[in-house]
């Protein structure tokens, strides 16, 4: 699905040197790399603070604890999600509001969050879901309405612009109170190990942030608040230095990648490409299709059998997953969700794809369709 080999390659010689770089000075946490990568990617998204963190995970639970939510606060996001966003609500006590998505984008329904708003609820998670952004404008104004904290998941589209109605962008992550993001090898701003940062235009946020990740500390050994520790080391920051560089190289490779897929399956009856929304350009974390009419799994099974991999996200919606069954929801409650996880296919998607292997991959998608016919 990613093809991380090749893209090292062409980078290799500035990785080697400066991973070496970084063994010679011994400076292995919070040293410059740390501090050079913070300040290189604020200035990349235009945002005033990013503190680094130890994952994509940490930033989501250390964005909730510096909000200073309680046990038993609601916090709204989508079925349709990685398990992490649901998962640091479930494990700091709060309780998890789930919502439907729009089934052309795969994002927050904005109505849908709005309808879910109780007194209890103190916060939204808007994921910015396979690259695009969620339709920020309603969410803002319906989290304006009701005094309510965003904290944008922005794993998955680091890099992509929110285009405002007034046509001004903004890097998406940047747009509500705080933006978590994930370094995960595979993303499309990926270190070698585990990684993330949180961003903020707050400084009081900012400061309350930087104290949790360091165990509640701003002096060495003195706790004033309860932290976690969770930093980014600088191997990994040394790494995201140089392919911070390449980024939007990085995405507009992925974007070719994406219109030769789109035009390859353009009108086939069993295949729906993904939506490029006005409002958001599109990194492709990953390139979705909705299946009409056919058994995913078995197209799955013939693309492995001619070694090309296909993967599904996400077979089971977080409402109907064992971990967070709830007596609040059942199946039928999200449709368009529940429909989704029932479609959806993954094709590779990545920085390397070249016409010849994006050809071998759209034609056995293709003949998968020939012979079942």
């Amino acid at each position: 699905m990613v093809d991380l080999k090749r893209q090292y390659e062409k980078i290799r010689p500035e990785v080697d040197e400066a991973v070496l770089e970084v063994i010679r000075s011994t400076k292995y946490i919070n040293g410059p790399e740390v501090q050079a990568f913070r300040e290189e990617l604020e200035n990349y998204l235009g945002v005033k603070h990013v503190v680094p963190c130890g994952n994509g995970t940490d930033a989501l639970q250390v964005a909730m604890m510096a909000l200073d939510l309680k046990p038993g606060d609601e916090v709204i996001t989508t079925s349709f999600t990685f398990v992490a966003t649901v998962e640091v609500i479930a494990l700091l006590g709060l309780t998890p509001v789930l919502v439907d998505v729009d089934p052309d984008t795969f994002n927050m329904d904005p109505e849908a969050f709005r309808k879910a708003i109780t007194p209890k609820t103190k916060a939204v998670v808007p994921v910015h879901l396979f690259g695009q952004s969620v339709n920020m404008d309603p969410v803002l104004d319906i989290a304006r309405e009701h005094g309510l904290y965003i904290i944008e998941d922005n794993a998955q589209a680091i890099g992509s612009d929110y285009i405002f109605p007034d046509r001004s962008k903004q890097k998406t992550g940047t747009i509500g109170h705080i933006g978590c993001t994930s370094f995960f090898p595979s993303k499309n701003l990926g270190c070698y190990g585990d990684g993330g940062a949180l961003f903020t235009n707050d400084d009081e946020l900012a400061k309350k942030l930087r104290v949790i990740v360091n165990h509640g500390m701003e002096t060495r050994y003195y706790h004033d608040s309860v932290g976690v520790n969770s930093r980014l080391d600088s191997i990994q920051a040394a790494i995201l230095r140089i392919k911070l560089r390449h980024l939007d190289e990085y995405a507009a490779a992925r974007r070719k990648a994406a219109d030769y897929y789109d035009a390859a399956f353009k009108d086939h009856p069993g295949l729906i490409t993904p939506e490029r929304s006005r409002f958001s350009t599109h990194v492709f974390h990953q390139y979705t299709l909705k299946t009409m009419g056919i058994d995913r799994f078995a197209l799955q099974e013939y693309l492995k059998g001619k070694e090309v991999p296909a993967m599904v996200y996400y077979p089971v919606p977080m409402h109907m997953q064992k971990a967070y069954d709830d007596p609040r929801y059942k199946e039928g409650d999200f449709p368009v969700t529940e429909e989704l996880s029932r479609q959806v296919i993954s094709l590779p998607m990545h920085t390397e794809l070249d016409d010849e292997q994006l050809a071998y991959i759209t034609e056995n998608v293709l003949s998968f369709f020939k012979e079942k016919a």
